[in-house]
């Protein structure tokens, strides 16, 4: 009896990785809306307050730097807490981040794999392989399915 109530609750899955140009779309999609919000919050605060503006352009060049990372990491995390594992660039591939064993991500996860990618090079972490598996999916022991391939049903 306890066999035939695990198999009615059992997960059935076959998970798909997401393609090296599918990865990499997601990429250059999430870079490019990182930077159109940072145009616009700089605009906003530049309307709101001109002189805080002087005061940013005064900002070393390394600690601007550090403070983008920290702002992208956020950025990227938030997003993906959010949508449980999908950025715009996910979005639009049809991808989603998803623990190793298919299951959602948690917020701490997404906040992870967000942070995880400021790493200097961490990008170049994806290349190399027929399957990319850059260290954000490495460390926090996710990956990034394509949900056009793969199956997640419930059994029942």
């Amino acid at each position: 009896m306890y066999e035939q109530e695990h198999l009615l609750t059992e997960l059935e899955t076959n998970l798909v990785r997401a393609s090296t140009g599918k990865r990499f779309a997601n990429y250059i999609i999430d870079i490019i809306s990182f930077y159109i919000l940072a145009v616009i919050v700089g605009v906003f605060i530049a309307l709101v307050s001109p002189s805080y503006v002087d005061e940013i352009s005064k900002i070393n060049s390394f600690v601007d730097r550090i403070i983008s990372m920290i702002f992208m990491g956020l950025y990227m995390g938030t997003i993906e807490a959010i949508t449980k594992g999908r950025s715009l660039g996910k979005l639009i591939t049809k991808t989603k981040a998803v623990m190793e064993d298919g299951s959602k991500i948690s917020a701490a996860t997404a906040f992870a794999r967000g942070f995880s990618r400021i790493v200097p090079f961490e990008p170049f972490s994806a290349l190399g392989g027929s399957v990319p598996n850059p260290w954000h999916d490495r460390w926090t022991k996710t990956m990034v399915i394509d949900l056009s391939e793969s199956m997640i049903t419930n059994n029942q």
